[in-house]
């Protein structure tokens, strides 16, 4: 249907892997595997930080909420992957506008607040080692939930809006060159005009907020921590940075995974199974290494892990 030449579809085709056709069976069973994976990491290392006495502390509630954020998406992105490989093979997909939005809003807002819990994480460790005398006054329980509040609703309202300008968008064309949706790739499909460089200025002040300015607070945070450690003694300085590195090195996957996404988009790769690949991977990164390094770089989460897995395997 057209109004003013516009077309106005209510459904949209992402490519998935449709050059890889001749491989759906095995692209199936890899994500299989992988959503498996991320499903049963999660949860233990969340069941280990709710369970455990010694663990409801700041950092670890933060580390919780970024474990369940990653959880969270891998529901969001699994199953649908899922579900077209096994009813459409490795070729195009048929989706409506209207899922296609919900999965880019929910996408898009645990990426943002991922962020966010990242730069939350940091300035708690900041506070912890550069202020520890004032630690427990300035890092009460109220301010830890007011904070993972803030981490959470900030993006939803932020990207809810983004979401509802973008679904007032005509749409020219009809394909995203993603095995997923996003709200910038739907944007793109626009016929331009005036509400498209408006949704496009919205998203520009939602990834300042969200990726931006958080990343601003890590980086300010680690600084700081890496001044004071220069200054202490070793074996201060081992610990501190042995409590810093998984965040550190979860931090850098994210930023790794945000980086590229803004270099296709400039790019905008004509081989479509380098483009839909390479975003998948930004989706696969994060959820399947956070378990990893939280798993096994945090001392105090890796020795309960281990313990947890020993007591099974004795039983």
């Amino acid at each position: 249907m057209t109004s003013a030449g516009f077309n106005v579809t209510s459904s949209l085709t992402l490519v998935g892997f449709s050059s890889m056709s001749g491989h759906s069976s095995l692209l199936f069973f890899v994500f299989l595997l992988l959503y498996l994976f991320v499903l049963s990491s999660d949860s233990l290392v969340i069941y280990i930080i709710c369970s455990q006495r010694a663990l409801h502390r700041p950092m670890f509630a933060f580390v919780a909420s970024l474990l369940l954020n990653s959880l969270i998406a891998s529901t969001v992105f699994y199953p649908k992957l899922l579900s077209d490989l096994l009813l459409s093979g490795a070729g195009l997909v048929q989706v409506s506008r209207t899922l296609c939005q919900c999965q880019g809003f929910l996408l898009s807002s645990l990426g943002g607040a991922s962020f966010m819990l990242l730069s939350a994480m940091a300035f708690d460790r900041y506070l912890s080692i550069c202020h520890p005398m004032h630690y427990a006054v300035l890092v009460t329980p109220a301010k830890v939930v007011l904070m993972l509040l803030l981490c959470w609703m900030l993006p939803v309202i932020l990207v809810g809006v983004s979401a509802l300008l973008a679904s007032r968008l005509p749409i020219c064309r009809a394909q995203l060159d993603r095995a997923y949706c996003n709200i910038n790739s739907i944007v793109s499909l626009s016929c331009g005009g005036a509400a498209a460089q408006l949704s496009g200025l919205y998203i520009l002040l939602i990834v300042t907020a969200t990726v931006f300015l958080p990343a601003a607070v890590f980086l300010f945070s680690y600084a700081r921590i890496l001044f004071i450690c220069l200054r202490r003694s070793r074996s201060f300085s081992n610990k501190a940075l042995q409590t810093c590195l998984p965040h550190l090195l979860v931090f850098f996957n994210y930023s790794i995974s945000v980086c590229l996404d803004v270099m296709l988009r400039r790019l905008q790769s004509n081989r479509e199974s380098d483009t839909t690949l390479i975003t998948s991977m930004l989706i696969l990164a994060p959820t399947v290494l956070n378990p990893v390094v939280y798993g096994l770089k945090l001392k105090e989460v890796f020795t309960h892990v281990k313990r947890l897995l020993s007591c099974r395997r004795d039983s």
